[in-house]
C-alpha cells in the first residue's frame, strides 16, 4: 500500500515511520532537494504543483495527505480529481487565512479573541482603537512558529508594524491574558467516526513550541474535545487535526487549528495506544482506527537549534529520542525527545532534566 503525502519535512518522516509496521510506503513531493523524509520514503524534488511530479506521487497511491498547510489548495484541488485526497481542500483553505479560520470559529460558537481585518495603515489604526492595546497583529496567511506577527503595546508599535508586516493582508487580534495554552487533538475516519486525544498543555518561546505535557482527565478536556469535534464535523474533515486554545480562567478560547499532525502531539508516538501519525494514516487509507488512551504519563520537549548529545538524553529514565537528520540552525526543530512515566512525579523529575539538556538550543529550561 502506497501513500502520497505533499510535503517532506520531520512530519512527512514521522508518517513514513509509522507506516512501514503497517505496509504502507511513503512518496513525497517537495521542492527541497534535500527534505528530511526522502531518508525514508521516496522523496520526488519537484514543486508541489509541477504536472510530472505529481503523476509521479500518484503513481501506485492509494491515497494523498499533506504534512503541513502552506501547500497550494490548488494542488489539492488537483490531486482530488485523480485520488482520494484527504483532509480535502477545505480544511487545508480555511486553515491557511487567519480571518476565514476565526469567522468560522465564531460561526461554530467556539470563543476567540476579538479580531478585526486589515488591509490599511488607516485601518490597522481603527481596529486598534476597536480592539484595542494591547493586540497582536499577523499577517493572514504562512505565519508559523511566531513569524509574520508583532505585538501592539502603545500607539507608537503601529508603524513598525506595519513597515515590518503591511505588504500582505493582516488580522489584528485582541492580545490575550491566558493562563496557560492547550491544544485538543482528534482524529476522524472516513466514515465520520471520530476520536480524541487527552489534552496536551503546550509551553512556547519565542513563538515556537518548547514543551507539552499529556494531561488526561483534565478539567477543560471535555470542553476542548466539544470544540475539536465541532470543528472537524464542519470541515468533514478526515484525518487528525490538532485545535489549538488559550485557557482563560474557566473559558477555552480558540487560537488556530492545523489540519494535520501537530508538534503538541509528538508526546502520542511512545504516551498513547496509537500514535497520532499511525492515526492519520489509518484514516486517510479507509483503516480501523486505533485507541487513543494515554500508556503511562507522557511529555515531549523540543530541540531548537540543535539535538543534544543522545547518550545523555537516552540516559534519563523514560526518554526516547528523535533525530530528524536536519542540519543545525538557530530557530530550526531539529529532533524531540519524549518522556513516559509511571507516575506524573517522576515524570516531572525526567522532563527538568531533559529539559535541561534542550537548554543550550532554546535558551533554558521550563519545568512544568
Amino acid at each position: 500500500m502506497t501513500l502520497g503525502i505533499l510535503g517532506a519535512g520531520q512530519l512527512g518522516r514521522m508518517l513514513a515511520l509509522a507506516g512501514h509496521p503497517l505496509g504502507v510506503a511513503c512518496t513525497f513531493l517537495d521542492p527541497a532537494a534535500d527534505a528530511c523524509a526522502g531518508a525514508v520514503g521516496r522523496l520526488i524534488p519537484r514543486d508541489y504543483g509541477d504536472p510530472e511530479g505529481q503523476r509521479l506521487l500518484l503513481a501506485g497511491a492509494e491515497a494523498v495527505t499533506f504534512e503541513f498547510e502552506n501547500v497550494p489548495v490548488e494542488a489539492v484541488r488537483t490531486l482530488g480529481e485523480r485520488v482520494a485526497v484527504y483532509p480535502g481542500p477545505r480544511s487545508l483553505e480555511c486553515g491557511q487565512d487567519r480571518l476565514t479560520e476565526k469567522t468560522l470559529f465564531r460561526e461554530l460558537g467556539i470563543p476567540t479573541p476579538a479580531f478585526r481585518a486589515v488591509d490599511s495603515r488607516a485601518g490597522l489604526a481603527r481596529a486598534a482603537a476597536e480592539v484595542g492595546l494591547p493586540a497582536v497583529v499577523k499577517t493572514r496567511r504562512f505565519g508559523y512558529d511566531g513569524k509574520g506577527q508583532a505585538v501592539l503595546r502603545s500607539p507608537a508599535d503601529l508603524d513598525p508594524a506595519w513597515a515590518a508586516l503591511g505588504r500582505a493582508p493582516l488580522i489584528l487580534e485582541a492580545f490575550v491574558p491566558f493562563d496557560r495554552e492547550v491544544s485538543a487533538l482528534a482524529v476522524r475516519g472516513r466514515a465520520g467516526e471520530l476520536a480524541c486525544y487527552p489534552l496536551a498543555e503546550n509551553r512556547h518561546r519565542d513563538g515556537i513550541l518548547r514543551t507539552s505535557v499529556a494531561r488526561p482527565g483534565d478539567g477543560a478536556e471535555a470542553r476542548a474535545r466539544e470544540y475539536v469535534r465541532r470543528l472537524a464535523e464542519a470541515l468533514g474533515h478526515v484525518g487528525v487535526l490538532a485545535l489549538e486554545l488559550f485557557q482563560v480562567g474557566g473559558e477555552l478560547w480558540a487560537n488556530e487549528y492545523a489540519p494535520r499532525v501537530h508538534n503538541s502531539g509528538h508526546w502520542t508516538i511512545e504516551g498513547a495506544e496509537t500514535s497520532q501519525f499511525e492515526n492519520h494514516l489509518r484514516a486517510v487509507l479507509g483503516l480501523p482506527l486505533g485507541a487513543t488512551g494515554p500508556v503511562g504519563h507522557a511529555a515531549m520537549v523540543n530541540f531548537i537549534g540543535a539535538v543534544p548529545p543522545a547518550a545523555r538524553v537516552l540516559a534519563l529514565p523514560g526518554v526516547h529520542v528523535h533525530d530528524y537528520g536536519k542540519a543545525p540552525r538557530a530557530g530550526r526543530k531539529v529532533g524531540h525527545a519524549t518522556v513516559r512515566a509511571p507516575t506524573p512525579e517522576a515524570r516531572a523529575e525526567a522532563l527538568a532534566a531533559l529539559e535541561a539538556l534542550a537548554e543550550g538550543s532554546w535558551g533554558g529550561p521550563q519545568v512544568l
